[in-house]
């Protein structure tokens, strides 16, 4: 192909070579890791070999991340459309699915018949968990894609860690309210990861739930209905333990719970360093900022990066959630984590030691006024006082301006777009599954309808389409 009449964009577009391309291949490392060492332990080796993925994912690859360091790469933009087509990339997350399985079940029937020592069970239930924690992390990148089978990929990924429930909340919850007081999954400073974690759990499902209850209310149905995609994913984790249980006894159903109870903690630890602190203000008409990468904890730690398909990249995941890992971009303006992810789950374990290490980090962040940072309730006083600030007189608030935009209710359009992923309200076709069937007129939607793609952008948001 000649190069010339090309422009600059295609030119970088034709130049440009993903370093970290075979470098993926170590993303379904986790579960392969975690099987191969318990099917040596089956074979005769000594217990301690089913220790091998702990021991690799908290102090091998927080040591490989140290050692390698970071990767502020971004691909040109020009080159994203060919990224994106590349299946290469695609089949690598639905690699983690089947190993994911054959671990959860192997590891429930060496749990039953192995006969093993507390610490190797342990071990076992560890590793086990490790898998399909990160499992929800395949199932994250899944389940924000916009078409059937990657959808419904992620919801067969989150049932072997019980907790279907997040592919509603973290899509069309945690999205839309991340870094508010409205979202569970947003943790404050000050609040430590054990405060967090039990009222992350409940929040998360009770915001599943009401979203789910809504959509099919609008649809003139039944909560308790076949449709409820709540209950579809339960449905599976349900089917799953049950033929296990059948299968082995019910002391596999004891393995089951308390491994996922162990995977999903490892999501929820996720969750809380990711947004720590941090918090979108309010706008004068009551709304919230748009999510700016100021509002993620991120890392370019490479090692981890490429373990979690560059989840550590997370303001950019949250401007364009659909946009797949592979092309996600880092920000110069983003807050920045001291080490990655493996690493600073172990330290948010030890609360005094997070503290320690990231609320001057948060009061950085906001120039040292914590009246802009998003403070755990019961130690706000304290925390203001710490950081040499009193508690703000009355009517202070923290309002920000930004670029009011009229919202769109009725116009000469017939089609209307979101300015983020570029999704197009028709109304002649409406949005069946989110409750407005063919016909439904834009004025028709309410103000707080979100994007169905992206859900990071309202109604306000969209722009007419015209002829």
């Amino acid at each position: 192909m000649s190069a010339i009449g090309l422009n600059k964009a295609d030119h970088d577009a034709l130049r440009w070579v993903d370093g970290k391309k075979w470098f993926w291949l170590l993303s379904p490392a986790i579960p392969v890791i975690a099987l191969a060492s318990v099917l040596a332990a089956v074979m005769g080796a000594p217990g301690w070999v089913m220790w091998a993925l702990p021991v690799f994912f908290y102090v091998i690859v927080p040591a490989l991340d140290w050692l390698v360091g970071e990767d502020r790469v971004n691909a040109p933009e020009s080159a994203v459309p060919a990224l994106d087509a590349d299946r290469y990339y695609r089949h690598i997350v639905f690699a983690y699915i089947p190993t994911q399985y054959l671990i959860t079940g192997v590891g429930a029937w060496f749990a039953v018949t192995g006969n093993l020592a507390p610490w190797e069970l342990l071990a076992l239930v560890i590793s086990t968990g490790i898998v399909n924690g990160v499992g929800i992390n395949t199932a994250h990148e899944l389940g924000h894609k916009t078409n059937t089978l990657e959808r419904w990929l992620a919801k067969i990924t989150l049932a072997p860690v019980a907790y279907g429930h997040f592919f509603i909340e973290h899509n069309k919850g945690h999205h839309k309210h991340v870094a508010t007081p409205e979202d569970p999954a947003s943790s404050r400073m000050g609040e430590s990861f054990w405060a967090f974690l039990p009222r992350t759990v409940v929040g998360s499902l009770k915001s599943a739930w009401h979203i789910e209850a809504e959509r099919l209310k609008r649809q003139n149905k039944p909560v308790l209905s076949l449709d409820n995609e709540v209950l579809q994913s339960w449905a599976m984790t349900v089917l799953l333990f049950a033929a296990l249980t059948l299968w082995l006894g019910p002391w596999a159903l004891v393995f089951l719970v308390v491994q996922a109870a162990f995977g999903f903690s490892l999501l929820e630890v996720v969750n809380y360093l990711e947004h720590y602190g941090l918090i979108r203000q309010k706008l004068p008409n009551g709304r919230y900022e748009r999510c700016q990468p100021r509002h993620s904890w991120n890392s370019n730690h490479v090692v981890t990066n490429l373990l979690l398909y560059q989840l550590q990249r997370h303001s950019d995941h949250h401007a364009n959630p659909t946009r797949r890992y592979q092309a996600l971009r880092h920000f110069e303006d983003s807050p920045q984590l001291p080490s990655g992810y493996a690493a600073m789950i172990l330290i948010a374990y030890f609360p005094p030691l997070w503290f320690k290490l990231m609320d001057p980090k948060v009061v950085a962040h906001h120039g040292g006024d914590l009246r802009k940072a998003h403070l755990h309730g019961p130690r706000r006083e304290a925390l203001l006082r710490r950081w040499a600030y009193a508690a703000p007189a009355e009517g202070v608030d923290t309002v920000v301006a930004e670029a009011e935009v009229p919202a769109i209710t009725t116009v000469d359009a017939e089609q209307f777009q979101c300015p983020n992923c570029q999704y197009i309200y028709d109304p002649k076709v409406g949005c069946p599954h989110e409750g407005y069937p063919a016909g439904t007129a834009w004025s028709a939607l309410p103000m707080s309808w979100q994007c169905p793609d992206c859900a990071v952008r309202e109604k306000p948001d969209f722009r007419p389409l015209r002829d």
